[in-house]
């Protein structure tokens, strides 16, 4: 591809990483709002970002085949006309403070993403060397979590405003006056989601205006004849690595989905508590950047894994080993070590599949799913002890799996 192709086609697909990222961790202020505006549990609010990452599990497949019609193009520009439906679906749901049509658009809008996630991350990949996609993946990763420090910041000043006097006169209230209440604080998503669906719709057409080049995957017919004739459920090290990123996924939605609720039980203001996500964004990013600098020219995408891995434990064990600003801080280093393990985890997992890759990337989306299952658990665990502390616990054995992967796993049943 030439050079200016090339650049084109990273800024492209940089303007969807960021969509990925204002969207995506907006979840972080919409459990804690949607928590108090419609009444829930914490089990209950987690279904925020279950209705919205169990999208990708329903979706990849059928992604995976719609892309295969339509192209890489169209088939974003088709993701990105699927999220804007989402989006208006908040208009009825604030409205009305019907938290399970809240439910809805978000799995509207995670059913979009996915066909957004399922061509752009093979994309990246395979749009230059094997040997430096998590360098490519990283600095992907630098638009995803910027946007999510804009949105965070942008949409928590508008949803949080005032939130600590209106939790208190809320409290006071009953009946219809509380209901009233409710109604006019939900209220505050509709301007926000109105102007997300606009841009969404104009981010569409501009994809299809912009004519992205075509980038082939390893030649199929080739590969086909070749010595590697395994059907892809008999390839261990991508099941292995599916496992990895389903668990990754989990703990990095855990890390900065839970930390509002769990930083009001450490004394933090209800105002300022649901934009610490920002802080754990801006981990994020400084771990992407060491990423970009090291991999691959100083260490493998494998031994930066692992090193992602063992602070991961390390942060988890001190997080639940502390209280207070201290624990709070931890959780939000956990981002820092989650920074390079979807860079990490994604190329060694199709790494030489030749003919399975776009399959394999469609499994690799499925597995975003973790990002639905864990948090949910989480919240149902805190909610039987009425902890928010102690289900953290279950962080560690993930990242043990994750060690494994990248120190031995991903190597388990490679062709050379």
């Amino acid at each position: 591809m030439r050079k200016n192709n090339y650049i084109f086609s990273l800024s492209i697909i940089g303007i969807l990483y960021f969509i990925f990222g204002f969207v995506t961790w907006l979840n972080s202020l919409l459990i804690p709002f949607l928590r108090t505006a419609c009444e829930l549990s914490d089990s209950q609010a987690y279904f925020v970002t279950f209705a919205f990452y169990i999208s990708y599990f329903v979706m990849a497949i059928p992604s995976s085949r719609i892309l295969k019609s339509t192209g890489f193009a169209k088939g974003m520009s088709i993701g990105l006309m699927v999220m804007a439906i989402g989006a208006l679906c908040f208009i009825p749901a604030a409205l009305g403070r019907n938290y399970a049509v809240f439910l809805i658009g978000l799995f509207v809008m995670g059913t979009g993403l996915s066909l957004l996630q399922t061509a752009a991350n093979p994309y990246i990949t395979i749009l230059g060397p094997i040997e430096s996609a998590a360098k490519r993946m990283s600095v992907m990763g630098l638009f995803n979590k910027i946007a999510g420090i804009v949105g965070i910041l942008g949409f928590g000043s508008i949803l949080f405003s005032n939130m600590e006097t209106l939790n208190s006169e809320i409290m006071n209230l009953s009946g219809m006056a509380k209901a009233a209440a409710l109604d006019t604080l939900t209220h505050r998503l509709v301007v926000p989601y109105v102007v997300m669906a606009v841009v969404l719709i104009s981010l569409s057409f501009m994809i299809l205006l912009a004519h992205l080049p075509k980038v082939e995957e390893e030649n199929e017919d080739s590969d086909k004849s070749g010595k590697d004739k395994r059907s892809i459920f008999r390839i261990p090290y991508l099941w292995i690595g599916i496992a990895a990123l389903f668990l990754y996924v989990g703990v990095e939605v855990i890390a900065i989905d839970t930390l509002g609720l769990y930083a009001i039980t450490q004394g933090i203001s209800p105002e300022i508590a649901p934009k610490l996500g920002s802080y754990s964004l801006i981990a994020l990013t400084i771990g992407y950047i060491v990423g970009i600098i090291l991999v691959p020219k100083h260490i493998s995408q494998s031994k930066a894994l692992i090193y992602s891995a063992l602070l991961g434990i390390a942060f988890a064990v001190t997080a639940l080993c502390t209280s207070g600003t201290a624990s709070i801080v931890f959780i939000i280093l956990l981002s820092f070590a989650h920074a390079m393990m979807w860079p990490g985890i994604w190329p060694l997992a199709i790494d030489k599949l030749g003919h399975h890759t776009a399959l394999a990337s469609a499994f690799l989306i499925m597995a975003i799913a973790g990002g639905a299952v864990l948090p949910l658990l989480y919240g149902l665990w805190a909610d039987c002890i009425g902890d928010r502390q102690i289900p953290y616990l279950m962080l560690l054995p993930c990242y043990l799996f994750i060690l494994f992967f990248a120190a031995k796993g991903h190597k388990i049943g490679k062709l050379k």
